[in-house]
């Protein structure tokens, strides 16, 4: 299985299919996995298919799942590329809180070097928890935290997440930028200019919830009578198609959707072999980037 191909990740060349792992952790990404020992399987199989390109955060779980990754994968296979992200936390409760101070961001990566036993990560993405807030200063200081930390060696790429066109734009006047995390999806193609900006750049676009937000846009994308339709027609899931849908889009798209369990694993690595052709593109094309029709 070629896993899609391959597309740089900084200095790194991953897989175009890869592992979010933070369904790992309870719901909500908060507390212990439902099955410890079905969680550390589904990594030992990831890596075993070939992915080569993990996403993790601290704050999932906390360090409930970076502590899985270590005690399913440590010593770390040569030529994994562990990627995380900082600037939240979690409460006792569970809720997600600002951790964005540039001393906090430091403190943020430290924490997951920490619980993954490793020296280094392959890139550390500053997770915006407020999207809509113009870049200006505060910004600038937060990316360059990540970039001391990328000088002193702690990590080999800076990546932002859940930003705009204009944050990336300041961004990358700064530093080098190596990958970009947003939500993208059939249903949900809010952040088709960044995708766009990034293509134009060479940087790898990794779209979070690929299959949709949990819940009721998840359901809704995948009993789409259109996208069954056009599973059905190439002998593929849904999930599968949706998948493809974002292989097919741009070479410069990372995947990296998340499950629980080995059999869903499978499943998704398995959308690399799915092949659309110019009908299923049609069928499945969203006008304006809106969600009429597809979700």
């Amino acid at each position: 299985m070629t896993l899609g191909g391959t597309f740089a990740l900084g200095p790194w060349r991953v897989h175009r299919a890869g592992y979010g792992a933070m369904q790992l952790s309870g719901d909500g990404a908060f507390g212990p996995p439902r099955d410890h020992d079905e969680a550390v399987e589904v990594l030992r199989a990831a890596v075993a298919a070939g992915v080569d390109h993990i996403d993790t955060a601290h704050y999932y779980g906390p360090g409930t799942v970076n502590q899985l990754i270590r005690e399913a994968l440590h010593p770390y296979p040569p030529g994994l590329a562990i990627v995380s992200k900082v600037a939240a936390r979690r409460d006792g409760d569970g809720a997600l809180l600002r951790f964005d101070d540039p001393d906090q961001l430091r403190q943020g990566i430290e924490d997951n070097l920490a619980t993954l036993g490793t020296g280094r990560l392959a890139a550390v993405n500053l997770r915006l928890l407020d999207p809509s807030e113009a870049p200006g200063a505060r910004f600038d200081a937060q990316l360059a935290a990540l970039v001391r930390a990328r000088d002193e060696g702690l990590i080999d790429g800076v990546g932002i997440s859940s930003v705009s066109r204009a944050h990336l734009l300041r961004a990358v006047d700064q530093t080098d930028i190596v990958c970009v995390q947003n939500l993208f999806n059939l249903a949900d193609q809010g952040s088709r200019d960044v995708l766009d900006e990034c293509a134009a750049r060479d940087i790898a676009f990794v779209p979070y919830c690929p299959l949709g937000l949990p819940g009721e846009q998840r359901h809704r994308l995948l009993t789409n009578p259109v996208l069954a339709a056009v599973a059905a027609r190439l002998g593929a899931t849904p999930a599968q198609v949706a998948l493809a849908w974002l292989l097919d889009l741009a070479p410069n798209i990372l995947l990296i959707p998340g499950t629980r369990t080995r059999s869903h694993l499978a499943e998704n690595l398995d959308a690399t072999t799915v092949r659309l052709d110019d009908a299923a593109r049609a069928a499945l094309s969203v006008p304006d980037g809106n969600i009429t029709g597809i979700g």
